[in-house]
């Protein structure tokens, strides 16, 4: 069962179509019943605004909710298909945020829409339609809105730095997907740009700092890397995008280390942030033909347009939810072992009571409870081991995989073992 999101709105549909498939509010509950249950869709939620009808949806048969629609609007296909959007799992969800968050908006960021959500989310839970997955998709919602207007620009008059940036680069390079990026430092304004410059799925993602655990710990969260700060004048040549912000008293990045770093990468330009307060990079460097060097004041004189202060809040908010978009789906990914998990802790837990009644039925007739417990100890393990053996052992053409699986399962180091 996949998560899907149904529905047209003012991008897609003028205002007559709109109003075809609009739900009144004292019809939501009926209509929602009449989806799950002659329709095979699992749970889902109905959004319908002026601007906007969404249907959030749980389904293997997500033609199933075009047609409902269709059918309880009395529409033909044509009318209404030319119109309609269907979002799959990632994008369904990265849907949902955005619009919660007010970047789906016809004012851009207005607030109106996440109390529009939660109204539908109140009505689903009156009908009895939202089950686990959208209410999880929901809470996450709001969370997502919640911290999208409380850190960005569109739920307040400011505009990151890190926003700015990203938007400075892709002045100078057409994607930011194709260039490797290196961060110099591991504090806050470092974190965002990372967060920032990684929602643009760079090619490579490196952190620099003094402390190269921290540096790591940064770098993972971003599918990055970590070097130390002593590897820069080996390393610099490789990276086409330069953001540095540390506490150093001096700079980090001379002049005459960037231009070798330029020659060996054969005059090929390079973009650089430099966000710290004394310089991380040396004034001169900026000089140079092929360096674009921006400073703080550089970036300030950006954040203040009114153009770019729009663009780089959406910059923002899209950075927020792409990365909650995949925390979101993690979590999802993890549903489908429920069954199986709940299959082998019932099949311990009745292994487990057939053993202790054996066992209890040895007390009672007398025998000695050291060897009843011992005895007891030893079925119980070899009942739990008994199939992870037998498939290492049946196993063929997959045994070397079983292994892995089994080693990885329990925790165990084969290669390691000595001969007692």
């Amino acid at each position: 069962m996949a998560l899907f999101t149904l529905g047209l709105n003012h991008h897609t549909a003028p205002l007559a179509v709109r109003e075809q498939v609009a739900f009144h509010v004292e019809r939501v509950h009926q209509a929602l019943g009449d989806l799950t249950r002659c329709k095979p869709v699992h749970e889902a939620a109905i959004l319908s605004t002026c601007n906007r009808t969404e249907v959030y949806f749980a389904t293997d048969v997500p033609e199933a909710a075009t047609q409902w629609l269709l059918d309880y609007h009395h529409l033909a296909r044509h009318e209404l298909e030319p119109y309609l959007y269907t979002y799959p799992e990632r994008d369904a969800v990265r849907h949902a945020f955005r619009v919660a968050s007010g970047l789906d908006s016809m004012v851009l960021g207005e607030p109106q829409i996440l109390g529009q959500m939660k109204e539908a989310v109140r009505l689903a839970e009156e009908a009895g339609t939202l089950g686990t997955t959208l209410h999880k998709l929901f809470q996450h919602s709001f969370a997502v809105a919640k911290e999208v207007r409380s850190t960005t620009a569109i739920g307040a008059n400011i505009v990151s730095m890190a926003a700015a940036a990203v938007r400075l680069a892709e002045r100078i390079f057409e994607r930011i997907a194709d260039q490797k990026i290196l961060f110099i430092g591991a504090g806050e304004m470092i974190d965002l740009c990372a967060r920032h410059f990684a929602a643009q799925h760079p090619r490579q993602l490196v952190v620099a700092n003094r402390t190269v655990e921290r540096g790591l710990v940064l770098a993972d969260r971003f599918g990055g890397t970590a070097i130390k700060l002593e590897e820069l004048g080996e390393r610099l040549p490789q990276f086409d995008i330069v953001v540095s912000c540390t506490a150093s008293p001096l700079p980090i990045l001379g002049l005459g280390m960037v231009e070798r770093a330029i020659k060996a990468r054969r005059h090929r330009p390079m973009f650089m942030v430099d966000l710290a307060v004394p310089r991380d990079i040396e004034v001169e460097v900026g000089e140079m033909d092929d360096v674009f060097l921006y400073t703080i004041d550089d970036l300030a004189q950006v954040v203040e347009s009114g153009l770019e202060s729009r663009q780089a809040a959406v910059v923002d908010a899209e950075a927020i939810i792409a990365e909650r978009v995949d925390v979101f789906l993690r979590w999802l990914a993890t549903r489908g072992t429920v069954p199986v998990i709940r299959s082998l802790r019932d099949a311990a837990e009745r292994a487990r009571r057939h053993e202790v009644e054996h066992a209890l039925k040895s007390l009672a007739k007398g025998e000695e409870p050291a060897r009843v417990l011992e005895h007891f100890s030893h079925r119980l393990t070899n009942k739990f081991l008994h199939a992870p053996t037998q498939a290492l052992t049946q196993a063929d053409a997959d045994r070397d995989q079983f292994q892995a699986i089994v080693s990885r399962l329990f925790h165990l180091h084969p290669e390691s073992r000595v001969d007692e």
